[in-house]
């Protein structure tokens, strides 16, 4: 056997495949590793943009809520500022009213509510263009009614300047009716003329004889005629005051003496009241006999009134009895 300084082919082999073989299973777990980290990769990637999709959906949940909500606001501020200014309108807009706040009630349901579906959300836009449908029908409305408020304000402004000028007119009418009223009051007193006063001793025999001397004298009579063409047809007073030569008034309760508050002179008393029946513009003669025991010596003096007012007055002188009186 020849001996050699080379080693054997076969030695230098055996390392070589051993060498091959672990290669190949550095190069397998290599790949094995590779596809664990790529398929780690690929879910890491893949768990990414569903995380991603979600926050999307979820961003763009928040936004059309959120959007929602803004347009809502819009619509409420829009409400609350034609509500506000026209508090006197309310009772004339109640229904319109209750519609619109069940549409707000429904609206809120939805946009704050958390889990809100997409057909919830269509929803409550739909909901919020019908409210915002309302409230513009709520500002014609309005309009027009501030439009009948004014016409209403004009008109009663109107009423009012009428009103205060018939108040003025009938004012004014009223106080020349109490002029006139009061002219033909006083136009209507009686004129009283002719008068006279007639001092009468009675004799046993039935006949009067006129005297002068006081202590014959049994009565005085008072004559007078009264006309007015202005006075009505019908019942008037007369009052006549009869003075003594003492200065004081003849009075009798048989008389119907009494007190006449008349409209210059002030209360005066009278001697006796003379109910007559006056016919217009007709003159009428008036007798009134004064029956005393004793007249004294002195001016008798007659004073007529009618109205309040003294007509006429006439005076009777008695004297003292002579030797043939």
């Amino acid at each position: 056997m020849t001996n050699t300084n080379y080693p054997s082919a076969s030695l230098q082999n055996q390392p070589a495949k051993q060498n091959n073989r672990k290669n190949i299973i550095i190069a397998i777990l290599a790949a094995g590793l590779l596809g664990t980290w790529g398929y780690v990769l690929y879910e890491k990637n893949k768990t990414t943009e569903k995380i991603q999709t979600v926050q999307n959906q979820n961003i763009s949940f928040m936004s059309q809520r959120d959007s929602l909500k803004m347009m809502y606001d819009e619509a409420e501020i829009r409400l609350d500022s034609i509500t506000g200014a026209n508090n006197n309108m309310e009772g004339q807009l109640t229904e319109r009213q209750k519609d619109i706040a069940g549409l707000k009630t429904e609206i809120k349901s939805i946009i704050y509510k958390k889990n809100a579906s997409d057909k919830e959300l269509n929803r409550a836009k739909a909901l919020i263009a019908s409210l915002n449908n309302n409230i513009s029908t709520m500002e014609g409305e309005i309009a027009m009614l501030k439009n009948d408020n004014q016409q209403l304000t004009f008109t009663n402004s109107k009423l009012s300047s009428d009103k205060a000028g018939l108040e003025n007119d009938l004012q004014v009418k009223k106080s020349e009716n109490e002029t006139l009223t009061k002219t033909v009051d006083v136009a209507s007193t009686f004129n009283a003329s002719n008068i006279q006063v007639t001092s009468l001793n009675e004799r046993k025999s039935g006949k009067e004889k006129t005297t002068t001397t006081a202590k014959k004298v049994d009565k005085l009579v008072v004559s007078f005629d009264v006309v007015n063409r202005i006075a009505q047809s019908g019942p008037a007073d007369l009052y006549i005051m009869v003075t003594a030569p003492n200065g004081k008034v003849i009075a009798d309760p048989n008389l119907g003496s009494g007190t006449l508050t008349t409209r210059i002179d002030g209360d005066k008393e009278f001697t006796t009241k003379l109910p007559i029946q006056y016919e217009q513009g007709a003159p009428k003669n008036i007798q009134f006999p004064i029956n005393q025991s004793g007249f004294e010596t002195g001016d008798y003096k007659v004073e007529i009134y009618h109205n309040g007012f003294k007509i006429g007055e006439g005076i009777r002188t008695l004297k003292k009895g002579g030797l043939f009186g």
